[in-house]
């Protein structure tokens, strides 16, 4: 994308345009959200194929292999920027621990609140003059809002939700500094003075997901970037990433992607060129 940002309605006519294209898997370099206020989408992202229905944000971080196949009933927005336009998001920072980031909205005037939002973005956008100082301000505003909808959801007590949340997050910043080291659930724990037990129900509360799950999906994550950003081997990523084996690092590349190192790295590298 050669502009820093970039904003477009999902009419009618723009979902038939689409649909008429072929589209094939492919890599951005910028980040992307989708806000879908009627209908569904089919999203391929990293060999897997997810739906998603209104009403929901779908975020996507550069960087990703995915391709969108719209139903002919999906409206909404899409939203594309350069990481330097909107560099701190709490979605971008999610984004290095899972795959992909589907948050649901609330329907009625929540939503109402959004989709005016995209209209004043959108307005600002087409002026001869626009000032993209105040287009950052809006979208920044626009994800703090998807942000907070995440929070809302949680299936947390409102008493606890707060610390819950804050904890997940303390967790996450450890585990961004130490997640290349061959480390478990009993060292993170250890660092957050907690039990192993309450340091998975914070996962589970937060993102559905345990501990180690989230530990080997920012793993994956990394793998990935490496398979395609560097000319290391798998053995070198591999034990980069704390596995003192290749076979072991296949093995579980193998089973969470459904396809080799070798073999994503073969696909992606054919993508891009």
């Amino acid at each position: 994308m050669d502009k820093l940002f970039h904003i477009f309605e999902l009419t009618e006519g723009k979902i038939n345009e689409i649909r008429s294209r072929t589209y094939e898997a492919h890599f951005h370099d910028f980040d992307e959200l989708i806000l879908i206020t009627q209908g569904s989408l089919e999203h391929f992202i990293d060999f897997k194929v997810e739906l998603v229905q209104a009403s929901a944000a779908c975020y996507v971080s550069m960087n990703k292999m995915h391709k969108l196949m719209p139903h002919r009933d999906l409206r909404g927005w899409v939203i594309k920027y350069q990481p330097e336009f909107i560099p701190n998001s709490n979605l971008n920072f999610y984004s290095n621990f899972f795959t992909s980031t589907n948050i649901p909205l609330s329907s009625g005037s929540c939503l109402s609140k959004f989709t005016t939002l995209c209209e004043i973005i959108q307005g600002e956008y087409l002026q001869e003059f626009a000032d993209n100082t105040t287009i950052r301000h809006l979208v920044e505003g626009l994800l703090a809002m998807v942000d907070a909808e995440r929070k809302r959801n949680l299936p947390i007590e409102s008493i606890v939700k707060a610390s819950q949340v804050e904890a997940f997050n303390n967790f996450l910043k450890i585990l961004e500094e130490n997640f290349r080291r061959d480390e478990g659930v009993s060292f993170y724990a250890g660092k957050m003075n907690m039990s192993e037990r309450n340091l998975n129900l914070i996962c589970k509360n937060n993102f559905q997901k345990s501990v180690s799950e989230i530990i080997e999906t920012r793993k994956l994550i990394e793998a990935k970037n490496l398979l395609l950003h560097s000319i290391k081997t798998v053995s070198e990523i591999g034990f980069e990433l704390g596995y003192n084996e290749k076979s072991y690092f296949t093995r579980v590349f193998h089973a969470k992607m459904g396809v080799t190192p070798s073999h994503f790295r073969e696909m992606s590298q054919s993508i891009i060129s």
